[in-house]
């Protein structure tokens, strides 16, 4: 199993479009266009021997970097690469703007939440009367006997754009999502779009609230916010995970006998590997299954071997994933601005394990 995590405005050799960044949008109180003051902070900064020629550069893939007005002492300073820089903006300024009005969005309700009916109808009404707009919603939602026996919804319920889990493809046709439930309804939303996701506005009605900032009361000014394109953002990262499987098909031997009258074992024949690729918000988790036997995982960065975890599996988590199964195992949470990913051992089998924090953009290889 190999992961990596995109970076944010990275050029990529391939050419696609697709971003591994999910954006969140939430309400703050946050200066917008404000300039930072004071001196640059100062930062150490210790030669090296250069590993190969002085022309050329390699690209690493952290995101961590000092302020390009920096200074190192009176007369030292930072080589300015033009092939290399990066801009990376504030992420305390970073606002939604749209290109064109929006017109469409996604609303996910959390599955069978009667106390989520009422706020579901509200919002409803509000986007396609007050709005104007577009709104999808999931097939199994509108099947709900307290919707679909709703006659006042009824006229309502005529405009909605309906579609099915791993049928219909709507990636391109969504502005943005409305979540409705907790966080794990916002990570439901997040699996929906396997390639860029749209911005999510996500409301407080569940159980958890690290990933859902906004509260229904007052929602008809947060959503029209939205819309009118000045809400903050929270740009929060997903994990590129590539499995690879092999593939591998049995032939056996007619009756189990050969022509020599002995039993035959049946045989695997290799024919070809079987790879499956996808993007999660929370954590990547290799663990021992239904064995009862510990686990040996060795983890690879960058083709160099770092660990071996013995136990019964290891998390690899985002900065998002480290408020959930990673913090229950014992991790540090991380916030979500902070360009790392987290990697902890499930039960392991020492006495002094930690979990391990690699920089964003690393490729691991378990």
């Amino acid at each position: 199993m190999e992961m990596s995590r995109e970076k944010l405005c990275a050029s990529k050799a391939d050419g696609s479009s697709d971003s591994a960044y999910h954006c969140s949008a939430c309400h703050g109180d946050e200066e917008w266009g404000s300039t930072s003051r004071g001196r640059a902070k100062s930062r150490s900064l210790s030669a090296s021997p250069a590993l190969g020629s002085t022309k050329e550069f390699r690209r690493t893939r952290s995101l961590h970097g000092p302020c390009p007005v920096t200074t190192f002492g009176p007369k030292a300073c930072m080589l300015q690469n033009p092939k290399t820089i990066m801009h990376i903006q504030d992420p305390a300024s970073q606002r939604l703007t749209w290109n064109k009005p929006p017109k469409s969005v996604l609303v996910i309700k959390k599955i069978r939440d009667a106390s989520l009916l009422q706020p579901f109808k509200e919002l409803c009404v509000y986007l396609t009367e007050e709005n104007n707009m577009i709104v999808y919603v999931e097939k199994k939602v509108l099947e709900d006997p307290a919707i679909a026996n709703d006659e006042n919804f009824g006229p309502v319920k005529k405009k909605f754009c309906t579609f099915r889990e791993d049928y219909d493809d709507i990636s391109n046709q969504i502005d943005f999502i409305i979540c409705l439930g907790g966080d794990g309804t916002l990570l439901y939303a997040s699996s929906l779009f396997q390639g860029s996701v749209p911005p999510v506005m996500a409301f407080h009605l569940g159980s958890l609230g690290f990933l859902t900032p906004f509260n229904f009361e007052n929602f008809q000014s947060q959503v029209t916010q939205v819309i009118e394109g000045n809400a903050a953002l929270v740009l929060r990262s997903r994990l590129k995970v590539k499995v690879v499987k092999e593939h591998r098909e049995k032939t056996t031997v007619q009756n189990g006998i050969e022509e020599n009258g002995v039993v035959s074992a049946n045989l695997e024949k290799e024919v070809g590997k079987q790879i499956m690729q996808y993007q999660v918000l929370n954590e990547v988790v290799v663990d021992r299954g239904p064995s009862s036997y510990l686990s040996n995982v060795d983890v690879f960065l960058d083709g160099h071997l770092i660990t071996t975890v013995q136990g019964d599996g290891v998390i690899v988590s985002t900065p998002t994933g480290s408020t959930a199964y990673a913090a229950a195992a014992g991790a540090s949470m991380i916030h979500p601005n902070v360009p790392a990913i987290m990697i902890t051992p499930i039960c392991p089998h020492s006495l002094s394990f930690r979990p391990i924090v690699v920089p964003a953009g690393v490729e691991l290889k378990v």
